[in-house]
């Protein structure tokens, strides 16, 4: 699956996982709505309907009372009205699921309607007595029958309508709960997917990010942990990543090696003009006038800067192309750092600049490195900061321990090097921009040497500088370096295959 389908097909169940949610809320509410829409239609019409019934109750009874006092025919026509809405009432009270009360009511008002002739002749025909008689004993027994059936209609009906109350009250908490429960499982769904879209895509990302960076570095074997036979843009991705290292790696090893006879040829050359220069110097070939010597001289040390040139060029290629290698022995350290000492003291003397050597007390005695090689790098580290450093300046080197290792600190209070420029000073033929304070131009070789010697013997070597305050740099090396090459390149392949 593509990168572009993994993305549709994850946004789009999020967007699912969100809208179910939703559709539970809209079900659940649309339950409530149809709730309360019966509630309304049912149990409150029914109780308006029987408010009226009574009302209408306590018409006919105002009516017949009436009629006992007055003896006319509107309090007649007006109880008779009153019987017959109550009926009609009545029977519509079978569609509110009120049969019992609806029968109940009925049958009252029926023997009402069967009482209230005979009250009527009575009392239209000036039969007071005969007319209170049959009202008392039973057209009132009848009426209070009506209001009595009223009476247990609405008690049902208020029972009836708490029941009712209270399933809508849980149905309105069951919604809501569900509600919650489907968001809260929609939004962890959704952060399952978010992670595993973030996995899918940032993993490979920072795969590439890290291959990128070691190519960046040299290391041009590095194995990308991305499969290129992955059928989605990454895997067309790693292919090509693998490709371009490969064709880095080989460029690499072209130009090494075109330095490197390139410097092994030009060794012989130089070498022979050293020596016929020598020669004419000496006189071999004829005496030679004091201009001729001047000449001669500068011919030589130009020579002379030639051949440690092509030196350099020689050594830098051995170590890129893993043949650089170094011999580690005993060495009594203190020793060792005087020697430094007494060999730059005469240069730090010419240039007016102050030269300490040090070590801390539980700096060790012995270490196991290669003496010549790591003179080679003291020897530069020392003379590019007696070089960097004006009159009246301090150079420094400091030995301690640091568990299983040596920190060896060279100080100057030199120029110093721009920050954008420190991640380069180890690069070859890579100069700053603080040449114009040295007493001489260098060739860019000494830093990048120093490194990889530093990194043969399992060591770091490590920058920092600040302009117009000084440089330091710090090398860590083991107590027992090995012989063959520094493992840092290596490690970091390992460590990108085992991820």
């Amino acid at each position: 699956m593509t990168i572009r389908a993994k993305l549709a097909v994850a946004l789009a169940a999020i967007l699912l996982l969100l809208a179910l949610p939703l559709a539970i809320s809209y079900s659940s509410l649309r339950q409530v709505h149809r709730a309360t829409q019966s509630l309304r239609d049912r149990e409150f019409a029914a109780s308006l309907l029987l408010g009226r019934i009574r009302g209408s109750v306590d018409d006919l009874r105002r009516a017949e009372t009436a009629l006992l006092f007055v003896h006319d025919a509107g309090s007649r026509d007006a109880m008779s009205e009153a019987v017959g809405g109550i009926a009609a009432m009545a029977d519509s009270l079978d569609r509110y699921d009120l049969d019992q009360a609806a029968t109940e009511i009925r049958s009252a008002i029926r023997e009402v309607e069967g009482l209230a002739p005979a009250e009527y002749q009575a009392a239209l025909g000036g039969r007071g007595a005969e007319a209170e008689q049959i009202s008392t004993s039973r057209v009132v027994p009848a009426i209070s029958k009506v209001e009595l059936a009223v009476g247990h209609a609405e008690v049902s009906l208020r029972q009836r309508t708490r029941v009712r109350v209270e399933q809508t009250a849980q149905a309105v908490g069951d919604a809501g709960t569900v509600s919650a429960i489907a968001a809260v499982a929609a939004i962890l769904a959704a952060l399952l997917i978010a992670a595993w879209l973030l996995q899918a895509i940032g993993r490979p990302v920072r795969e590439l990010e890290r291959g990128m960076h070691e190519i960046s570095e040299g290391c041009f074997d590095y194995q990308l942990p991305i499969r290129s036979t992955r059928r989605d843009e990454f895997g067309r991705l790693a292919a090509s990543f693998d490709r371009m290292a490969k064709q880095l790696a080989e460029l690499d090893k072209l130009k090494a090696e075109f330095v490197s006879v390139a410097s092994h040829e030009l060794k012989t050359p130089i070498n022979v003009i050293i020596g016929y220069l020598q020669l004419l110097e000496e006189g071999a070939y004829g005496p030679v006038s004091p201009k001729q010597n001047e000449i001669l001289r500068t011919l030589e040390s130009q020579a002379g800067a030639l051949a440690r040139l092509t030196k350099q060029l020689l050594d830098v290629s051995r170590f890129e192309a893993g043949g650089g290698t170094i011999a580690p022995r005993p060495i009594e350290l203190r020793a060792f750092l005087l020697e430094l000492e007494a060999a730059f003291r005469v240069l730090a003397q010419q240039r007016g600049v102050t030269l300490e050597v040090g070590w801390a007390d539980d700096a060790p005695h012995e270490v196991h490195w290669d003496p010549d090689r790591m003179s080679e790098v003291l020897g530069n580290l020392l003379s590019n900061a007696v070089k960097f450093t004006s009159q009246g300046g301090r150079v420094s080197m400091r030995a301690e321990r640091q568990g299983e290792c040596v920190s060896l600190e060279v100080r100057d209070t030199g120029a110093g090097i721009p920050a954008d420029q420190l991640p380069h000073v180890f690069e070859k033929f890579y100069q700053a921009d603080n040449q114009g304070s040295a007493s001489q131009a260098g060739t860019g070789l000494g830093l990048a040497i120093a490194k990889e010697i530093v990194e043969a013997h399992g060591g770091t070597i490590e920058c920092e500088s600040t302009p117009g305050v000084g440089t330091t740099f710090t090398i860590v090396l083991p107590l027992r370096a090995t012989p063959g090459r520094g493992q840092r390149r290596q490690s970091s392949v390992a460590e990108g295959a085992a991820s």
